[in-house]
């Protein structure tokens, strides 16, 4: 059974920061790179981070729209993956996604999601 377990979005003002987690099926997290894609009504999911996950830690990956003010990592152990957001824009609102990279088998499994809504 996947599990993809979303939590610690919220509302926050411009230049604000907020950290999300995702629980994942042990079996994902330990097969696949992981990512953090977000979405807005009308539009496509995007892929914003993403990053190999093993015990020390893996190559991190950023859209260009997000690189230096996000970072992703992981607790490998406890099939953790987080997304730290600082210097939070008002396009970064959006409903945030844990989910595995495009490339591995197990792409196309999905949470809930939790929102994130940065206001000016």
């Amino acid at each position: 059974q996947v599990q993809l377990v979303e939590s610690g979005g919220g509302s926050v003002q411009a230049g604000g920061s907020l950290k999300l987690s995702c629980v994942a099926s042990e079996y994902i997290f330990k097969s696949c790179r992981m990512g953090w894609y977000r979405q807005v009504p009308g539009k496509e999911r995007e892929l914003v981070a993403s990053v190999s996950t093993g015990s020390s830690g893996g190559s991190e990956d950023y859209v260009d729209s997000v690189r230096g003010r996000f970072t992703i990592s992981q607790d490998f152990a406890k099939n953790i993956l987080y997304l730290q957001m600082n210097s939070l824009k008002t396009d970064d609102t959006a409903v945030y996604y844990c989910a595995p990279h495009p490339a591995c088998f197990y792409y196309g499994s999905w949470g809930q999601g939790t929102q994130v809504t940065v206001s000016s």
